[in-house]
């Protein structure tokens, strides 16, 4: 076949288009042609080609804000303005502390060491706000650790409560005086937004210090009240008790009434707090201390009058455990108060004798009981505030008492073994209750009259009173 075929002819020039070797094709095709040619090849290409000239990996200038949170942050503020606050961070904090001293009353009071450490941490602050714009992600770690740090020394002279106040008042400086650093309105929005949650985080940071050192202050009071407690129990000298009762906050003029019981948990924080709670509603302060199975509460402030109502004692009692709840005698201040919880003791070793005895019982209504165990304290207290008053109205008072004992209660019976009227009887009964407080018809009375009248026979035997 010669060249001249047509069909040659025309198979030659296609190759020549197909072919990318020809000088034609390394010139390459107009978008339009190259947009048809790949789209007859392949409907779905790869890599298509863009139509905008604009290279994919420029950036306009005016590209959207990241998205939001902390690590995009940098990125909206421009390394002009990072070192323009780098400069100013010693001005920004000095303008903080002016603004504490004018509008903080008790601020202007402190002495000038102080005031110099709240400027110390304030510049702390202020250069730490930087480095966070630079990395968010470390800076804070470190910033809120000298933030942990500083209210150790803080927490001695200033509250919580003032902590706050003092980086509110920071805060609100920094918002007023960031925007003059900012470039154009992003770099504004960036920085205020950075101020606001960067305050946040040393707040949290404040207020984690302040909870771990109430934490560590309220052990060492923990510990420092079972001293005072185990101290009262033990009798130690009152000096020791007063100092230690007064680091506590405890007014050493109040009263205090010592209750025993069983302790409720073997958790002692749980027993503490449930003790509390229920005297911070009864209104008085306590002293508590948990000595294995047994739980001392010393109550302050409540008179006689009130306890025998049974307001105070009551409340308290239902922070015990199961088991018999005793009361000492109410003392004029917690100097005294071991002469309450040794009687407190000696009736809790007693109780079990009785019964019935009511939740909770007073010492003093224990006497015959403890006078059993051998208590000799309890003993004097039947000779000298019950035997003797009836020994010293005369021998007919004494005879009438111990004859209506002796007949069990029967009145008449009594009448005729005394060969007296019954109404005679009744006159000389009333009159002995009069004298000792116990009312002989009642069966734990009786119980008080005759044993106290055996323990006077058995003193005079001994001729210890």
């Amino acid at each position: 076949m010669t060249s001249d075929d047509p069909r040659r002819t025309r198979s030659n020039r296609g190759a020549r288009t197909a072919s990318p070797t020809t000088p034609k094709a390394s010139t390459g095709p107009t978008p339009a042609k190259a947009g048809k040619a790949s789209r007859a090849k392949s409907p779905t290409p790869a890599n298509p080609t863009p139509t905008d000239p604009t290279p994919a990996d420029a950036t306009p200038a005016s590209s959207p804000d990241p998205e939001p949170g902390i690590t995009g942050m940098p990125n909206r503020l421009s390394a002009r303005t990072l070192r323009e606050l780098e400069r100013a961070s010693g001005s920004l904090a000095k303008a903080s502390v002016a603004a504490m001293e004018e509008r903080l009353s008790w601020f202007s009071r402190l002495p000038a060491d102080q005031r110099a450490s709240v400027l110390l941490i304030t510049q702390t602050g202020a250069a730490g706000f930087v480095r966070w714009l630079r990395d968010p992600e470390h800076a804070l770690e470190l910033t809120t650790e000298a933030f942990r740090a500083a209210p150790r020394d803080l927490s001695r002279w200033i509250s919580l409560r003032q902590t706050v106040g003092l980086v509110r008042l920071a805060i609100e400086v920094f918002e007023q005086q960031l925007p003059d650093f900012a470039a154009d309105e992003a770099e504004n929005a960036a920085l205020v937004e950075g101020i606001l949650r960067y305050g946040r985080e040393v707040a949290f940071a404040a207020a984690s210090s302040y909870a771990a050192a109430a934490e560590a202050r309220g052990a060492w009071d923990a510990r420092l009240e079972a001293l005072v407690v185990d101290g009262i129990v033990r009798g130690d000298a009152e000096e020791s008790v007063l100092s230690r009762a007064a680091a506590l906050g405890w007014d050493p003029a109040a009263s205090a009434t010592v209750m025993v019981g069983t302790s409720p948990s073997d958790d002692p924080p749980t027993v503490v707090f449930e003790v509390r709670s229920r005297a911070a509603r009864a209104g008085c302060p306590v002293l508590l201390g948990v000595q294995g199975t047994r739980l001392v509460v010393v109550a302050g402030g409540a008179d006689d009058e009130q306890a025998r109502d049974g307001a105070l004692l009551d409340t308290l009692a239902a922070a015990f455990g199961d088991g018999p709840i005793v009361a000492g005698p109410t003392v004029a201040g917690l100097g005294e108060a071991h002469a309450s919880a040794a009687e407190a003791l000696s009736a809790m070793r007693a109780v079990v004798a009785w019964p019935g005895a009511p939740r909770p019982v007073r010492s003093v209504d224990l006497l015959p009981e403890r006078a059993l165990a051998g208590d000799p304290s309890a003993e004097r207290r039947l000779v000298d505030e019950i035997a003797k008053p009836l020994e010293e109205a005369g021998p007919a008072l004494l005879a009438t008492v111990e004859g209506y004992l002796e007949t069990g209660g029967v009145l008449e019976m009594c009448a005729r073994q005394l060969f007296v009227h019954p109404n005679t009887v009744r006159y000389r009964l009333r009159k002995a209750a009069e004298l000792t407080g116990r009312n002989a018809a009642d069966p734990r009375d009786a119980l008080v009259l005759r044993v106290a009248l055996a323990a006077s026979r058995l003193a005079g035997a001994r001729s210890q009173w």
